[in-house]
C-alpha cells in the first residue's frame, strides 16, 4: 500500500480532449519516491507517459491553443532556490521555451490570457514583511537562534511563526516590445513584464494579512478573473488576535493595483451571521460573479459552511447566500460553464457527494446528489458540461470518471484497484455499513465495517475498532495511507469505523453537539457500537478486540483507559492524543479548545470541562495494554502529551510502548517512518489480539 501509486487530480485541456495528473511511487529498495505524469485520452481513455521530468510540478493550459501551456519548473539555472517559467505545447514538450527565472519557490500557478494576447499570472510564496519574496536559499543565516514573541499564537501545526508570511504575487508574460524583466529569457516567445505584485503583505492591524492561509492553503485560496483584471484572496480577518478567532475575509484587488488597493468583500457585519473562516473564492467563467463558503461562528472551526454569490464588483456586491439552510457542509466548489450552477461537494451519510446548485436556489431548496460512493480529491467542468472526478474509495487510491450533470457516469476512465498490482482484488465486497440508536441523539448513527481477506461469514476475526479524529470530522469511503481501513483489516481483523456524535455528514446539530462533552456523549455512542457488534456480528470476536485511534480518537483511548469500555479491548493504540485536558492551553489553536471545552480556561475546578473529561483522573483504572505515539512537530498536540501517557503506564505498571518521530507532526507522512509505524502497531495489536504467534509485544 506505502509503495502504491499515489496520483494525482487529473486536469483537462480547454477542449476536454485529454487531461494529465501526476503519478508518484515510492521504491523501499532505492529509499526514493519518482514522479511522472501521465496523459488521459478522454475519448479512448487510454492513459500513457506524458513525461517523467519530475521537475514540471505544476501545469496550467494556456495560451493561443488547446494544447498550449504554461508550467513551474521546480528548480532554475541559477540554482538559488528558485523555479522557472515555461511555455510549451502539452503535445511536444520538447518545444518548450523558458519564460523567466524566478528567485524565490515560487508555487500555486494560476493564469488566464488577456484579449491582448498577454498572460496574467498568480504564484504565492513567503514574503519578507517589506513585500520582497523569500528565499530561505539566500537569506541571511542569523548569528543567534532565539525567537521572541509578545503575542500569542507563537507557533502553528509544525512551524513557529516568523516574520515572513505567505502572500499572491501577480505577474504578466507578454509578446509586446515592453521593458523586460531581468528575470526574462530572451529567446522566450513571451516575456515578463516588470516584477512581480504583491497583493497582501502589508495590509496589517491586530495582525498582518497572510495568503494562502497556513498549514493547509494553497492556490484554492486566492482566484484570478477569467479576463485577467481581477483577484481575490483569503486572509484570516486582521482586526483579531490569530490565535483565538477562525474569522477570515476574502479581499479584491485589481489586478494592476497593488495591496494598498485590496478591500474586503465579506468583512464582519457586511452579511448577517457570517463572521466566521471563509473558503475558495471562486470567479465565474464569466467573471461577473464570486462564490465562496464562510462559516457563522466567529471561533468555530468546523461550523456549517454557507454558501455565498457576490457579483465581481466592490461597489455593487449584491452578496446572497445560495441554499442557505441547507443541512450540510460542503468545501469544494466549481462553476458550470453557463454561470447558472455550482458543483459542490459536502460530507454527506460517510461519503463526500457532488450537488449541483443553482445560484439563485431559495434558503430551502434541497440539493440532489450525483455522485455516491467516494470522496472527491477535485472536479472540472468540461467543455461539454460532463463534470470530470478525480476521488477515491476505500477500496481504491484514485479513480477518474466522468459524470453528467443528472447523476449519469458517462465514463469511467481510471480505477486504481483494477490496474495497480498493491490494490488487487480489491472492491466494494470489502466494505458494508450498519446504523444504530444511541442514548445520546436521537439520529442514528452510521458505521462501517471493513472486511479481511478471504472473508467467511462461517469464521470469526478479532475486532479492530477505530475511532476518528476532529472530533468534528468523520470516517468516510475514501482512501488513506495513513489510517487504511484495509490494510488494518487484512492483518485478520474485522474493522469497525463508527461515526458518533460529532461526525459531519448528517446535519450540523450531530456535528455541534459534541461541544463540551468529549467525555459523554461520544464515549457513549462508542459503547452503543461496540455493543451492536458484541449482539449482532456474530463473526466478530470481540473478546480478542483491539482499539485504536489519532487525534481526538487519541484522546478516546486515553479515556477508554480509565473507563469500562477499556476493559473490553486487549489493547489500545493512541497516536498524538489529549492525556491532560487540563493542559489544553499547551496547543496553538486556542479557538479550537474554547469552543470545544465550552468556553476559555479559568479554575480547573470540578464544574469545568477543561476537569471534568480529563483522563488522568481515572489513572487509577487504567490496565489495558497501550501502546503510544507522539510526534515531535506536533505543536497542536504537544508530544509532552504523549510522555506523559507512557510515563503514568509505565510507573502503573501497565504493558506499554511509545513511538516517536522527531520529523513528522501530527501525521506520519514520510514513507519510511510510515513503514515503521504501521509494523510496530501491528506487532502490538496483533500479540494481544492473538494473531500473532510472538513471544512478546516488544
Amino acid at each position: 500500500m506505502l509503495a502504491a501509486p499515489r496520483r494525482g487530480v487529473a486536469l483537462a485541456n480547454p477542449s476536454g480532449e485529454f487531461a494529465v495528473y501526476t503519478s508518484t511511487n515510492y521504491s523501499f529498495e532505492d529509499h526514493e519516491a519518482t514522479t511522472v505524469w501521465e496523459k488521459l485520452n478522454l475519448t479512448s481513455g487510454d492513459i500513457s507517459t506524458w513525461t517523467a521530468d519530475s521537475n514540471i510540478s505544476e501545469v496550467v493550459f494556456i495560451g493561443p491553443t488547446n494544447t498550449s501551456i504554461l508550467y513551474i519548473n521546480a528548480t532554475n539555472e541559477e540554482g538559488d532556490g528558485g523555479i522557472s517559467l515555461y511555455t510549451a505545447d502539452a503535445l511536444n514538450l520538447a518545444s518548450a521555451s523558458l519564460v523567466a527565472s524566478l528567485p524565490a519557490p515560487f508555487s500555486g500557478l494560476k493564469a488566464v490570457a488577456t484579449e491582448t494576447g498577454d498572460i496574467h499570472f498568480l504564484v504565492y510564496a513567503q514574503a519578507y514583511p517589506n513585500g520582497t519574496a523569500y528565499n530561505a536559499d539566500l537569506a541571511e543565516t542569523p548569528a543567534s537562534t532565539a525567537r521572541i514573541y509578545t503575542d500569542i499564537y507563537v507557533r502553528h501545526w509544525d512551524t513557529y511563526l516568523t516574520p515572513q508570511r505567505n502572500a499572491v504575487f501577480g505577474g504578466v508574460l507578454t509578446r509586446g516590445n515592453a521593458t523586460i524583466s531581468r528575470y526574462t529569457s530572451s529567446s522566450a516567445g513571451y516575456s515578463l513584464l516588470g516584477g512581480l505584485t504583491n497583493y497582501v503583505t502589508g495590509k496589517c492591524n491586530a495582525t498582518c494579512a497572510e495568503s494562502p492561509v497556513p498549514p493547509f492553503g494553497a492556490s484554492g485560496d486566492y482566484d484570478i478573473s477569467p479576463d485577467g483584471s481581477q483577484v481575490v484572496y483569503l486572509t484570516k480577518n486582521i482586526d483579531l488576535p490569530l490565535a483565538n478567532f477562525t474569522s477570515s475575509q476574502i479581499y479584491w484587488a485589481p489586478f494592476r493595483g497593488s495591496v494598498n488597493d485590496s478591500i474586503p468583500i465579506n468583512p464582519v457585519g457586511a452579511t448577517p451571521g457570517a463572521e466566521g473562516a471563509s473558503a475558495s473564492p471562486t470567479f465565474s467563467k464569466d467573471g461577473s460573479k464570486i462564490a465562496y463558503f464562510q462559516m457563522n461562528g466567529i471561533y468555530y472551526e468546523s461550523d456549517r459552511n454557507i454558501i455565498y454569490v457576490a457579483n465581481a464588483d466592490p461597489a455593487n456586491l449584491n452578496i446572497t447566500s445560495v441554499a442557505g439552510d441547507w443541512d450540510r457542509s460542503p468545501d469544494v466548489l466549481v462553476w458550470s460553464n453557463d454561470g447558472n450552477f455550482l458543483y459542490v461537494a459536502a460530507p454527506d451519510l460517510g461519503r463526500e457527494r457532488v450537488f449541483p446548485i443553482p445560484v439563485n436556489a431559495a434558503a430551502d431548496y434541497k440539493p440532489a446528489n450525483i455522485t455516491d460512493e467516494g470522496v472527491p480529491a477535485g472536479m472540472q467542468v468540461l467543455a461539454n458540461n460532463q463534470i470530470l472526478v478525480s476521488d477515491s474509495k476505500i477500496w481504491s487510491s484514485r479513480d477518474i470518471y466522468t459524470v453528467s450533470s443528472d447523476g449519469e457516469v458517462t465514463n469511467i476512465y481510471l480505477q486504481a484497484n483494477l490496474v495497480d498490482q498493491a490494490l488487487s482484488g480489491l472492491g466494494p465486497q470489502d466494505v458494508s455499513e450498519f446504523y444504530f440508536s444511541s442514548n445520546s441523539t436521537e439520529t442514528d448513527l452510521q458505521s462501517w465495517i471493513i472486511y479481511p481477506a478471504n472473508f467467511s461469514e462461517e469464521k470469526t476475526y478479532p475486532l479492530a475498532f477505530l475511532v476518528h479524529g476532529g472530533p468534528q470530522g468523520g470516517f468516510y469511503n475514501s482512501w488513506s495511507t495513513r489510517w487504511n481501513y484495509k490494510v488494518w483489516a487484512d492483518q485478520g481483523y474485522v474493522v469497525i469505523a463508527p461515526n458518533p456524535t460529532a461526525s459531519s455528514g448528517w446535519g450540523q446539530n450531530l456535528t455541534d453537539a459534541v461541544s463540551a462533552h468529549w467525555g459523554d456523549y461520544p464515549y457513549w455512542d462508542l459503547v452503543y457500537a461496540w455493543d451492536f457488534v458484541n449482539a449482532t456480528l456474530p463473526y466478530v470476536d470481540t473478546t480478542r478486540g483491539i482499539a485504536a485511534g489519532a487525534s481526538f480518537g487519541g484522546y478516546m483511548m486515553n479515556w477508554f483507559q480509565g473507563h469500562p469500555l477499556g476493559r473490553r479491548f486487549n489493547a489500545l493504540v493512541t497516536h498524538d492524543g489529549v492525556t491532560n485536558t487540563l493542559a489544553d492551553y499547551a496547543t496553538e489553536e486556542l479557538w479550537f479548545i474554547n469552543h470545544d471545552q465550552g468556553g476559555i480556561f479559568t479554575s480547573p475546578n470540578e464544574t469545568s470541562t477543561y476537569y471534568r473529561w480529563n483522563p488522568i483522573l481515572y489513572y487509577e483504572n487504567w490496565a489495558t495494554p497501550h501502546f503510544v505515539v507522539h510526534n515531535d512537530l506536533d505543536y497542536r498536540l504537544p508530544v509532552s502529551e504523549g510522555l506523559m501517557l507512557f510515563n503514568m503506564l509505565q510507573v502503573k505498571g501497565v504493558p506499554s510502548k511509545f513511538l516517536n518521530f522527531p520529523d513528522e507532526n501530527h501525521w506520519v507522512l514520510q514513507q519510511e517512518n510510515s513503514l515503521v509505524w504501521h509494523a510496530e502497531i501491528y506487532k502490538w495489536i496483533n500479540y494481544y489480539s492473538g494473531l500473532s504467534e510472538a513471544d512478546s509485544p516488544f
